[in-house]
């Protein structure tokens, strides 16, 4: 079965999480999208947005606050971070695999770093990928973060949440992993724009998959994926209210 290779330009972040949902429940094939977000602040499907997000902040400098279908902690992007989605059809999830393959492509560029326990890669002790994963039903999806030229200061500020969660419920909360970050752009010999650099991952993973496609959304599937946008991943309900 052929994998999809997905260039998703879409930058709204509530579009492009409602997108990876689309994708995992209505699709049979393996599944490659690379696609970056206006900045946004992304909990994890379990956590509290008192606990991780400086909602002042975030209203002052309009970022938005939204939240995924995985679980894991809370992450920023903005243009200068790129997301990989990665979706396969398995029975025996290794979703180190996944990470494994993007060492190898930071490897190819000259770049060493490692894995860390979650998954995640780090640069000495600074992180620059951070990680979450789902199961549905045969479907498993993994995504990550890579942070080529993000704000790191406007990262920090986003995500200096007050550390508790108002109401009862917030004990069921998973919180965030805190780690020092750095930008992959710092440790490149020959520095390019963040668009060069999305082209040059993009080249990588459709270039190693012999049996891989290129494919674009289609109108029938946008449309699918505004209405689970309008519907679900842009209510306030979803992102600040639902049940831990």
């Amino acid at each position: 079965m052929r994998t999809l290779y997905i260039n998703n330009f879409f930058t709204n972040i509530y579009f492009n999480l409602a997108a990876e949902e689309f994708l995992l429940k209505n699709h049979s094939e393996p599944i490659f999208m690379l696609w970056q977000n206006t900045p946004s602040v992304v909990l994890g499907k379990h956590q509290c947005v008192d606990m991780e997000v400086n909602m002042d902040f975030a209203k002052e400098k309009s970022i938005c606050v939204a939240r995924r279908y995985s679980g894991g902690g809370t992450v920023y992007h903005d243009l200068g971070n790129l997301n990989l989605t990665f979706i396969e059809n398995t029975k025996a999830p290794d979703f180190g695999k996944y990470t494994r393959q993007i060492l190898q492509f930071l490897n190819s560029i000259g770049i060493r770093a490692q894995p860390d326990s979650r998954l995640g890669i780090n640069i000495d002790e600074f992180k620059i990928s951070g990680s979450a994963q789902c199961i549905y039903k045969t479907r498993v999806m993994y995504h990550c973060t890579l942070l080529y030229n993000t704000d790191l200061d406007v990262l920090r500020a986003s995500l200096a949440g007050s550390g508790s969660c108002r109401g009862t419920s917030g004990k069921f909360a998973v919180p965030s992993v805190k780690s020092p970050v750095a930008n992959v752009i710092t440790y490149l010999d020959a520095p390019s724009s963040v668009q060069d650099f999305r082209k040059r991952v993009f080249e990588f993973f459709l270039h190693a998959d012999i049996h891989g496609q290129v494919y674009d959304l289609g109108s029938d599937e946008i449309a699918d994926i505004e209405q689970l946008q309008k519907e679900k991943y842009a209510t306030s309900r979803w992102i600040f209210d639902r049940a831990f």
